[in-house]
């Protein structure tokens, strides 16, 4: 398992990916370190309006910081990222203000954000479903001749994440059979976070989930998902990969979720304490805070600003949840199809009117309807 930073924040080299962290200067790593609290402060404020009613759901990403901001950082700009439900830290990454995540789980909007304006698509509830879908965008690049054209303004590749659970979806096995077959520019990431709601890993998969890879002709690698640096250097590599015209890739990156699966989940019905416990020593916050600090490319007032940054992200965060409104239940149909479609319009006029019959139906007695 690759493995460049140890949870005691010490650096580690490797004959493979050690190089590609060689320009991660104080600056970028200080970036990485901001991104991963930014993302734990909004990921636990967000669980705490759930708890409070303001949201219907939330899905906790607390522990997998490391995971997604490395990953995150090592991704170009031209390069498209299809999430499963707990990518928080990945949206932060691509600029997306993580306020709009909290919409669809308010359940104020039915679609959510602009996936164009970051290369961030929308979340997917249905698990697994959206590895095919970045199969099909990625062989959209390469009919598109943006891949391996040795321009970095113009090639791309595609990065897919879903958790452990979803790789025992038909979906995820239909897309990389798509993707080895077609050779398709997309990074499959897996965030190993060892539970699939109250199943563990163990039971899923006899042979680690990056074991899988070789079996469809996919190269795979196996990563400490707790070590940004590590995550960051194995999805640079899959990703330069992808856009030189190499093929897919498949990361798995273990980790641990410290949290419930979702707020309707209670962890403590099928898994101890002391496993909790082993995980939090390994959490990626700390071991590069610890790096940070001995190596003396971080100090107290640094640490400082992060942490006032992120209180004030989290007020935002409280005052944009508490304004949010529905808008009215017809939008949607809005968006269905990428142009005007006559069947969704008379849906839409169809639905409309079926609305207004209860403004018309009030009694004249006492305005009920």
């Amino acid at each position: 398992m690759v493995q460049l930073l140890d949870p005691e924040g010490r650096r580690h080299d490797h004959p493979e990916y050690g190089t590609l962290v060689a320009d991660l200067d104080a600056e970028a790593l200080r970036a990485m370190y901001r991104d991963m609290v930014l993302t734990r402060a909004f990921d636990t404020q967000a669980t705490a309006l759930q708890r409070q009613g303001e949201l219907g759901l939330w899905a906790p990403c607390l522990g997998q910081e490391g995971a997604q901001i490395g990953s995150g950082h090592a991704l170009a700009e031209r390069d498209f990222v299809f999430p499963s439900y707990r990518e928080h830290g990945v949206a932060l990454t691509r600029g997306l203000d993580v306020r709009e995540l909290l919409p669809v789980f308010r359940g104020t909007r039915h679609g959510g954000w602009d996936p164009h304006a970051h290369n961030f698509q929308l979340y997917s509830i249905v698990i697994g479903s959206h590895a095919l879908h970045a199969v099909g965008y990625a062989m959209g690049i390469q009919r598109d001749g943006n891949v391996g054209t040795g321009d970095p303004d113009r090639d791309r590749a595609v990065v897919t994440y879903f958790g452990d659970g979803a790789t025992s979806q038909g979906d995820i096995s239909e897309a990389f059979v798509f993707a080895a077959s077609a050779n398709a520019p997309v990074v499959f990431f897996v965030q190993n976070n060892h539970w699939a709601i109250s199943v563990p890993t163990a039971t899923q998969s006899r042979v680690p989930l990056a074991a899988r890879g070789p079996g469809f002709g996919i190269p795979s690698v196996r990563v400490d998902g707790n070590d940004p640096l590590a995550c960051f250097a194995v999805t640079k590599a899959a990703l330069e990969r992808a856009r030189a015209g190499g093929g897919p890739s498949l990361i798995e990156a273990v980790t641990y979720r410290m949290g419930a699966h979702t707020t309707s989940d209670d962890p403590t019905r099928y898994r101890d304490r002391a496993e909790e416990d082993l995980w939090r020593a390994k959490d990626p916050i700390d071991r590069l805070r610890l790096h940070l600090t001995d190596s003396g490319e971080a100090d107290d007032a640094y640490f400082a600003d992060v942490d006032a940054e992120a209180e004030t992200l989290t007020a935002g965060v409280r005052e944009y949840c508490r304004s949010l409104e529905a808008g009215p239940t017809v939008e949607i149909f809005d968006n269905v199809y990428s142009a005007p479609h006559p069947l969704v319009a008379s849906e839409r006029d169809e639905y409309a009117a079926y609305e207004a019959g209860f403004e018309d139906s009030t009694s004249a007695e006492g305005g009920q309807r």
